[in-house]
């Protein structure tokens, strides 16, 4: 079967460290056979792709970027030129499982409408690592992306959530930009109730991964985490 006209969404490391640690040898080898690439950012993906040995000079692929910067009058399609023409190209993300709260998803979308075959590829994806470790209700879930920026409006979001939470019995997942982890952290310890549980997962498959899971109560009294540029998620349940 060939791979030629499809794209490939391809995970990428969570962090620093061997990428053969994290991401499956199938994976890596599909990765070594395309040379058209849709990337989040430049530099990272040039230097992904140069520590698997991607097999041809980096300055030899093709790069598109699409990113929170890309304007949303672009016409993306210019991405998926070389898979009309018969290439196969390749999606990734900054870290993790591409097109999941990821501009990359707008190409996805894109690719189904043209007909393009979509082929999704197994490596991290840092919400579902989470959610495995959490202990929280692995069942029923929901991915609520990022949070308002602002903290009353971002307090209001977690009141509905923990409400949501104990009406549907659904654990609660959320992300944010690093720098304002700690800022999150804050709100949440000052809204939720007391017997929420809250999971907090960062640095993910890195060294010095942290991940624990304790009552809001428990989190109150305790030293809380250096969270500062650290790549994380949260879960709530009540």
């Amino acid at each position: 079967m060939t791979s030629a006209g499809r794209l490939y969404l391809i995970p990428t490391p969570l962090g620093e460290g061997l990428p053969e640690a994290v991401i499956p040898a199938g994976t890596l080898n599909r990765l070594r056979t395309i040379r058209h690439f849709v990337v989040e950012e430049l530099r990272t993906a040039r230097r992904y792709l140069s520590r698997i040995n991607i097999g041809a000079p980096i300055d030899s692929l093709v790069f598109f970027e699409l990113n929170e910067h890309t304007p949303v009058t672009q016409d993306l399609s210019v991405c998926l030129q070389p898979a009309f023409e018969g290439y196969p190209v390749g999606l990734l993300s900054e870290a993790g499982a591409p097109a999941v709260a990821d501009p990359g998803a707008q190409l996805v979308q894109l690719a189904h409408e043209c007909g393009i075959e979509v082929v999704p590829l197994t490596g991290p994806s840092s919400i579902l690592l989470a959610l495995m470790a959490s202990g929280l209700n692995g069942q029923q879930f929901a991915f609520a992306g990022y949070l308002p920026v602002k903290s009353p409006e971002r307090q209001q979001c977690l009141r509905q959530l923990e409400k949501r939470s104990v009406a549907q019995h659904e654990t609660q997942i959320f992300i944010e930009t690093p720098y304002r982890n700690e800022a999150l952290l804050r709100d949440i310890l000052t809204v939720c109730h007391p017997r929420t549980q809250l999971c907090i997962a960062a640095g993910l498959t890195q060294p010095d991964a942290f991940i624990l899971t304790a009552a809001v109560a428990q989190w109150r009294h305790c030293p809380l985490p250096n969270l500062k540029k650290r790549p994380c998620v949260f879960l709530i349940m009540s």
